[in-house]
């Protein structure tokens, strides 16, 4: 793999990231959000939803399954859950925006956290991703909390 002049090594550069991550959710180009994809995730990245939906978590317990790890690996499986995200928020009127800036927790690790809102500007969800970066600067996990303020 070609190293990414872009290695992220100052805040503002968390930040840029964290801002393009929420830019793929937002895109109503389907071939920008591909382009976008590609150049902020790892070949093999993963995303890993820590909270399922509720009704996910109910069915499973209805089984006696405890709750299911739901993840996404590589650049289709992202590029089909980014779009699906898309029809569901985007579509409907909402919107992705950061709030507050990114936090470095690990050298190659940050997070932070993320609002759903509105056209109006009305927050209506949230969350907390924490992403662990490869040696290019690339997304190599994306651990996504739903629901947190």
């Amino acid at each position: 793999m070609a190293s990414n002049p872009r290695r992220l090594d100052a805040m503002t550069d968390f930040n840029d990231l964290a801002n393009r991550y929420l830019a793929q959710w937002n895109e109503s180009d389907p071939a920008l959000r591909r382009k976008l994809i590609r150049e902020i995730w790892a070949e093999d990245g993963v995303q890993f939803l820590v909270d399922p939906p509720e009704d996910v978590r109910n069915a499973a317990a209805r089984i006696s399954f405890p709750i299911p790890q739901l993840e996404v690996r590589g650049h289709d499986l992202l590029e089909r859950r980014v779009e699906r995200a898309y029809e569901m928020f985007i579509e409907t009127g909402h919107r992705f925006v950061q709030r507050g800036a990114a936090t470095t927790l690990l050298k190659d690790v940050i997070a932070f956290t993320w609002s759903m809102v509105t056209e109006d500007g009305a927050v209506v969800g949230g969350g907390m991703d924490v992403l662990a970066l490869n040696e290019d600067g690339r997304i190599r996990t994306d651990h996504q909390h739903i629901g947190i303020d």
